[in-house]
């Protein structure tokens, strides 16, 4: 009995295995975007779903976390009038407040404001963004994050300083912060 249900299940992991190769992946981009939150309100005429509370994103190996989600999407193609039920609205942006984290397999970017562009597939992290891989850190004004290359980009902050007895004010590039734990 032991043995026949071993080779039962044994079955049923190479049948799904032969199905997974079997058939072509689906792109990260376009892959399906399933989204959890306490409160969604949907605005046809700008285009814009608007997701408030706890919110959860998830599109393949990306996860988004944020008070706020604001989707802005295409519109609905016409065809003599009449909406085409045919075509399907894509994802042109995503802008995120509050509390944002995005993950993709070990990279963590945390900020107060995200937006995503889809078309370019980039994350761009505003305010307070900082970047995470294992135990190492960068911190800047801004990172732009390119998910399908799997690189960064971190801008440091521009400060104002007064500078001598005239009170003179003088902008100073900022500095990009990165720690780098050794094991």
């Amino acid at each position: 009995m032991i043995r026949s249900l071993s080779s039962l299940c044994l079955f049923f992991c190479i049948l799904a295995a032969t199905c997974c190769i079997m058939h072509s992946p689906v792109h990260a981009a376009e892959a399906p975007i399933q989204v959890e939150a306490d409160h969604m309100s949907s605005t046809e005429k700008s285009n814009t779903v608007l997701f408030k509370g706890n919110v959860d994103a998830k599109q393949k190996d990306v996860r988004i976390r944020s008070n706020e989600m604001t989707v802005y999407y295409t519109p609905a193609a016409k065809a003599g009038g009449k909406k085409d039920t045919k075509t399907s609205q894509q994802v042109e942006k995503l802008i995120c407040t509050g509390n944002v984290e995005i993950s993709k397999q070990e990279w963590l970017g945390t900020s107060n404001r995200m937006i995503y562009l889809a078309k370019e597939r980039q994350v761009i992290l505003i305010d307070n963004a900082k970047a995470y891989q294992g135990q190492n850190m960068v911190s800047g004004e801004k990172i732009i994050y390119y998910l399908d290359e799997g690189r960064s980009e971190v801008v440091g902050k521009r400060t104002s300083a007064t500078v001598g007895d005239a009170g003179k004010k003088e902008s100073k590039p900022g500095r990009v912060n990165m720690t780098i734990i050794q094991k």
